[in-house]
């Protein structure tokens, strides 16, 4: 009987520790997450070792108890169990462990597993994130500005003696003079500002740091004669006819002086000499120039203020020195290389500096419509096309590296995430961003290969034959390209940080309110594009011929949209039309926006009020603060229970006089509610001599350890009990708010370990009074039956 009471102590008291658990998980800390706490993985005493759910910072804390003081022995498992469970590991467990993410994972019925997998997640995301900022800004550099704005003032904003710029060029001879002046001054840098020369040959350095690679090339792109058809009135007078840039009306044959004494010189030449460029002397310069198709000059398209013109076109290289090159550029203007054919000119050259490791690809284009005059436009692209130089460079390697292994990391953790789900996979827009940050990740891996190839077997080249023109512009134009689709995915992969956090219900407003109001949005966003389409072609077509923001249709609508945010010219549009301009500006403003666009702001703000009402009436859902704060009361608890269970050792202690025996030691325990194999331990450990009694000495030890245990446990409750008081005053509204919501009422720390204790005590005391009346109901039994045996007896002798 003895021994199933002790089991039904030892049970009773199993479950209320359980209860503790539950109510310090659920109802303290979190009070609307209702899930019961996995169980421990071991069973654990509150007395004086309590095992904390999770380690680390608080290890210390716990290196104040002594090891095995009360523990429970490990269950042994048998070898069957043991096989079972080398089975369950195996391929598919490593799986899980490393690539285990919430769409693995079953946790549609436990939240504590989801915030835990998710904050897994959550930690190796950023590592990649990091990695990813690291090789996203170690190829960018502030020296890249400075490069670029050095050529810009050179090339672009250096006026000739005649004060003409490149951005001021307006007709054929403002592009002749540019040339002859700036453009020439600018390449050839051969001499110090006192005219020492640089001692480097005749390879030009310019601004004495940047050497000029290979030659620079003139190309132009002309159109072929009657292209456009003149009318019947004015055929007598205009005899030709040039379109606006086609690319099928390219012209493609050949020009130049073939006539008069030149002509009959150059019949006298070899046929192999009859077009050999000399700068030396005229004559020999004196031939045809040869139209080049894209593919044979390794060109490609571009696009300019105009329209977007071939890579194809004649094709003029200037010389290493200034002098022969002015004499190349002379030699054009006086045999009209450009005429009314002309649609474009390019000017393309290319500088490295080996200061900072950049190469700066320059393209000067004029641009000569079919209306006459010339627009001028310019591209400057600095780009790092040479890698893996210094140590910083070695550095950014590894970071790719790691890059490389990240992203195969991620390949897989996708193809299992949609092996599992298949096509519902797609429905997630996060599962869809993290394919599109896949996909560019890995193009980028393939380009920057290629780039590094393709870059060695070019310097390689102009190393060979210094007098060519260096072809840098697919590589630059490319390489820009490379860092535009970096920069996109750096945005994407930041974007994706939300994925992580979004089971925080602040964290979901934004899209919660977006999804709710996207049907009417849409809706409504028809009308209005209606409305803004229709002021737009209004305005290109009252304003298009006079104001430059609504010369095209697309200007219109950007011009629109600078009108909503207040950047607009007013009096542009009044000098176009002084009748409609007003009442186009007044009321556009007013319906566009007065009317239309605060109806959007409307119904996302009347949204946002809904979803956020709704979002503070329900309770809270498990988040990673709650996993921290769940364990941190837990160790809280136990801690304290442990500080009371010492102080009902020491009143055990102070309530013999002399010598102690286990069995009034027992006794004592017993009705405070403690477990016989507790007390056994505890004083086991300090019966030295075995004789089941505690002498004084022996007593004296026992106080000492007790009281040094006593003043631990009281330190470290001071600080968990500061630092959680801290957190509850820093939420005083908010609990109200939720009190009001919900109709609960939550009692504050100290109430909760008072009742908590109370309950201990009670139950302890409930098990004392079951012992009891068992006994009461047994002896009752017995005098029952000895009754009835009495009795019997009697009726027999009767």
């Amino acid at each position: 009987m003895k021994c199933l009471n002790n089991r039904a102590e030892t049970h009773l008291r199993g479950q209320v520790e359980c209860e503790l658990d539950a109510v310090g998980r659920g109802a303290w800390v979190n009070q609307g997450y209702c899930g019961s706490p996995p169980p421990l993985p071991r069973a654990v005493s509150t007395i004086y070792n309590p095992q904390p759910l999770f380690q680390g910072s608080m290890d210390s804390m716990y290196k104040l108890d002594s090891p095995g003081l009360f523990d429970h022995p490990p269950v042994e498992q048998t070898p069957a169990e043991k096989s079972q469970e080398k089975k369950q590991r195996g391929c598919c467990s490593f799986i899980k462990g490393l690539w285990g993410t919430t769409l693995m994972e079953n946790t549609s019925n436990n939240r504590e597993l989801f915030v835990r997998t998710t904050l897994r997640e959550l930690l190796v995301y950023v590592v990649f994130l990091v990695d990813i900022c690291l090789l996203t800004y170690g190829m960018t550099s502030s020296s890249t500005y400075y490069y670029t704005k050095a050529m810009t003032d050179l090339f672009v904003n250096t006026a000739s003696e005649s004060g003409v710029r490149f951005q001021s060029i307006g007709t054929m001879a403002d592009f002749w003079a540019y040339t002859q002046g700036p453009l020439l001054d600018g390449l050839y840098w051969t001499k110090w500002y006192n005219n020492q020369s640089l001692e480097r040959g005749e390879q030009s350095f310019i601004y004495y740091e940047n050497m000029l690679l290979g030659v620079p090339r003139m190309r132009q792109i002309k159109i072929k004669n009657n292209s456009c058809k003149v009318h019947k009135d004015f055929q007598d007078e205009i005899t030709g006819c040039f379109d606006v840039y086609n690319k099928k009306k390219e012209e493609d044959l050949s020009f130049g002086l073939i006539n008069g004494t030149a002509y009959v010189l150059l019949l006298f030449l070899p046929p192999k000499m009859r077009c050999t460029v000399n700068t030396v002397t005229l004559i020999f310069h004196l031939c045809s120039w040869t139209y080049h198709t894209e593919k044979q000059v390794k060109g490609s398209s571009h696009w300019g203020l105009l329209t977007t013109y071939s890579g194809a076109g004649y094709i003029q290289d200037l010389n290493r020195t200034k002098d022969d090159s002015a004499t190349i550029l002379q030699e054009l203007i006086d045999n009209l290389w450009l005429d009314q054919g002309t649609r474009v000119t390019f000017i393309d050259f290319s500088t490295y500096n080996a200061n900072i490791n950049m190469f700066c690809v320059i393209r000067l284009v004029v641009e000569f419509p079919a209306t006459g005059g010339a627009i001028p436009s310019y591209q400057i692209r600095t780009v790092k096309l040479l890698r893996y130089i210094t140590y910083w460079d070695f550095f950014i390697l590894g970071c790719e590296v790691v890059f490389c292994l990240f992203i195969l990391y991620y390949v897989v953790e996708e193809i299992l995430e949609l092996r599992i789900h298949r096509f519902s996979y797609f429905k997630s827009i996060w599962n869809i961003l993290d394919i599109v940050v896949i996909l560019l990740a890995v193009v980028a891996i393939a380009f920057n290969v290629f780039r590094t190839v393709k870059v060695d077997k070019l310097l390689g080249k102009l190393l060979e034959q210094p007098d060519i023109y260096a072809d840098f512009e697919f590589l630059a134009f490319w390489q820009t390209q490379y860092n535009n689709m970096n920069a996109v995915n750096l945005f994407f992969a930041w974007i994706k940080v939300f994925k992580y956090i979004s089971f925080n219900k602040t964290m979901t407003q934004l899209s919660s309110t977006l999804g709710r109001c996207a049907k009417d949005i849409l809706g409504f966003a028809i009308m209005f594009f209606i409305v803004f389409f229709a002021y737009a072609q209004l305005g290109y077509l009252l304003f298009g011929t006079e104001v430059e923001s609504f010369s095209t249709f697309v200007k219109c609508i950007f011009t629109q949209f600078r009108i909503i945010l207040g950047d607009f010219d007013y009096d542009a549009i009044d000098r176009a039309n002084r009748v409609l301009g007003p009442i186009y500006f007044v009321t556009y403003v007013f319906f566009v926006f007065f009317v239309l666009l605060n109806m959007f702001l409307a119904i996302i703000n009347d949204t946002y009020s809904e979803v956020k009402e709704e979002l503070s009436s329900q309770k809270d859902e498990l988040q990673i603060t709650d996993i921290i704060k769940q364990s941190y009361m837990k160790t809280f608890m136990k801690l304290k229970l442990k500080k009371e269970k010492i102080s009902d050792v020491q009143k055990a202690l102070h309530s013999g006089s002399g010598e102690i025996e286990f069995k009034d030691f027992r006794e004592t325990l017993k009705e405070m509610g403690h477990a016989d194999h507790e007390i056994s331990a505890a004083f086991s450990q300090f019966d030295h001599d075995g004789n089941q009694i505690l002498d004084k000495d022996e007593q004296q030890r026992m106080k000492m350890e007790l009281e040094e245990k006593r003043d631990a446990l009281s330190a470290e409750l001071n600080k968990l009990g500061k630092n959680y008081e801290k957190d509850l005053l820093e939420k005083p509204a908010k609990n109200s708010n939720e009190q009001r919501h919900t109709g609960q009422i939550f009692v504050n720390r100290e109430q909760f370990l008072k009742l908590s204790r109370q309950v201990l005590h009670l139950e302890s005391s409930m098990t004392g009074i079951t012992q009891r009346i068992d006994l009461i109901v047994e002896k009752l039994g017995l005098y029952e039956r000895n009754k009835h045996v009495s009795v019997g007896r009697n009726i027999q002798r009767l």
